[in-house]
């Protein structure tokens, strides 16, 4: 089992602070958020709570996720990096493929590209993304990413993204990890198709044990192996190191956790409460694992 921290709700100026201890606590990488603004108004309800709230306001900071990425990789030379996750569909494939390759380049190949599709429509439409046919024009352009990362020359003349005979030098030197998220069937076969591993938002055991069976019936019907496929959740009923011990049995590969807020310290908690809460997890979990 791997442990990743999500940096997500915090100051941004407490990132590098934050990634260094992590990293010499043991965690295994560090998981970013990915909002472009926030609308004050919005056309679809967030997929991801009872009453399709958002968990953050308008007064909550977001860097850009690959900068944010880039910053902690200069502080750190082993903890990994994941963007949870980019919303593919709002931006320009060839754009984010160079920022994919840039990320994984400055970090010697230290970086899990976690990809999906989005929900808010503001944001496509205000952000020059696609929304009508998003899950298609997502399917596209990670083709065209993926492609774009070996740095050979590359060419695309899809339904929705095309361009002529282009290359992204300088390429990775290892194969960047793409994680897909996204809990929808269409979702599953996204990842099936795409991922290297999958990562949810906040899920129980149960829902959990299903989605994973779906995925490796998926995987093993598109011919691709399941062995070192990951399977990372951000828990909301099992907890702690014996709660963490059952996840694993049941398929998990990775969790994301906000250490310090099992020791009551908020999201927006002073500095050092939060190193306290990384700290004391580690010791309490990751060393006793």
């Amino acid at each position: 089992m791997h442990f990743t921290m999500s940096v997500a709700l915090s100051n941004p100026r407490e990132y590098t602070a934050l990634a260094v201890a992590a990293e010499e606590s043991g965690y295994h990488q560090i998981a970013v958020p990915d909002s472009i603004f926030w609308s004050e108004s919005v056309s679809n309800a967030y997929p991801y709570t009872k009453d399709g709230s958002r968990l953050w306001t308008e007064q909550t900071d977001f860097l850009d996720p690959f900068v944010a990425c880039g910053a902690m990789a200069a502080v750190t030379s082993r903890i990994r990096f994941l963007t949870h996750v980019v919303k593919v569909a709002v931006r320009n494939p060839i754009l984010l493929a160079k920022q994919v390759s840039s990320v994984a380049v400055i970090s010697d190949n230290r970086f899990t590209f976690g990809a999906g599709v989005g929900w808010l429509k503001e944001e496509f439409e205000w952000s020059g993304g696609v929304y009508e046919g998003r899950g298609k024009y997502t399917d596209e352009s990670l083709e065209a990413i993926v492609a774009l990362l070996t740095g050979d020359w590359v060419e695309r003349d899809g339904e929705m993204v095309r361009f002529g005979r282009i290359k992204q030098p300088p390429a990775p030197t290892e194969r960047v990890p793409i994680w897909v998220g996204g809990h929808t069937p269409v979702a599953l076969r996204r990842t099936a198709r795409f991922g290297d591993g999958w990562t949810s938002a906040m899920m129980g055991i149960d829902e959990f044990r299903e989605v994973r069976g779906t995925l490796l019936d998926l995987l093993q019907s598109a011919g691709r192996p399941t062995e070192g496929f990951a399977f990372q959740i951000a828990p909301n009923d099992r907890f702690g190191l014996e709660g963490y011990k059952e996840l694993a049995e049941a398929g998990v590969t990775d969790v994301v956790t906000v250490p310090w807020l099992f020791y009551g310290v908020p999201w927006d908690g002073p500095l050092e409460d939060k190193l306290y809460g990384i700290r004391r997890f580690a010791k309490e979990v990751i060393d006793a694992w």
